[in-house]
């Protein structure tokens, strides 16, 4: 039989090896999100001082989850032509895209106000303001007529479908309603599915179990390996039929 650390087996263990740290990476990296998500409930920062949007995240950056609600101050040029109408139950927020920093640089929806109907004036020029910073929503609420500006939710992957630029991972709701605008406010999102952080959760459950199969497949591999010369020592030593 091989020895267990054989030359002929080394490419086995890295195998393993590679196999295991990939599963307990993924999965303490799913159980880190999910603390993440308790941490953000746990939490209140919407009264906390503004900080400019630049210092929270930036327009290549994944949602910072534990900003969730943070007053952030944002200056740029407004984006009309992108302007979309998102259903809620007491009417629609009015959103418009703001070039952080000047035209043509990357958006953030920013959440204007509520409206009665799917119609308001369009905002041009610059602008800055404060709002509370919140994630893209994902319900995975269908959009009955994919044609139209009214959207059934906040889902960055639908605004981008109707600008020509670069998006922020999250939008900003806006402190200051425009004239002709009731406030859109934060008591107006959608609740946050108890599932989304157990999700994660189970993930890294997942992948931890996988990292344990893994490390099962390799153990039995290499057995069979340390074992097949002993087999074919065994199968010499049989005489050939004459």
């Amino acid at each position: 039989m091989l020895p267990l650390w054989s030359p002929r087996l080394w490419g086995a263990h890295a195998v393993g090896l590679l196999l295991a740290l990939a599963a307990v990476g993924l999965g303490v990296w799913q159980f880190q999100t999910w603390q993440d998500h308790r941490a953000a409930r746990a939490r209140d920062i919407t009264n906390a001082a503004p900080v400019p949007l630049q210092d929270v995240f930036g327009p290549d950056d994944p949602f910072p989850g534990l900003d969730v609600g943070r007053p952030v101050t944002v200056t740029g040029s407004w984006v009309p032509e992108g302007t979309v109408y998102v259903a809620r139950e007491s009417g629609y927020w009015v959103v418009t895209p703001l070039a952080v920093g000047g035209p043509g640089e990357p958006a953030i929806p920013v959440v204007r106000g509520t409206a009665t109907a799917p119609s308001a004036a369009v905002p041009q020029g610059e602008v800055t303001l404060t709002g509370w910073l919140q994630p893209g929503e994902g319900t995975r609420e269908a959009d009955p007529d994919p044609s139209d500006d009214v959207l059934p939710q906040l889902r960055i992957a639908d605004v981008i479908q109707h600008v020509d630029q670069d998006l922020y991972g999250g939008y900003v709701i806006s402190q200051q309603p425009e004239s002709g605008l009731e406030p859109a406010t934060l008591a107006q999102l959608p609740k946050a599915g108890s599932f989304t952080g157990l999700r994660n959760f189970l993930y890294g459950l997942e992948w931890w179990v996988f990292g344990g199969f893994a490390i099962f497949l390799w153990w039995r591999y290499v057995q069979e390996l340390r074992s097949a010369p002993a087999q074919d020592a065994e199968e010499d030593d049989v005489p050939s039929p004459v």
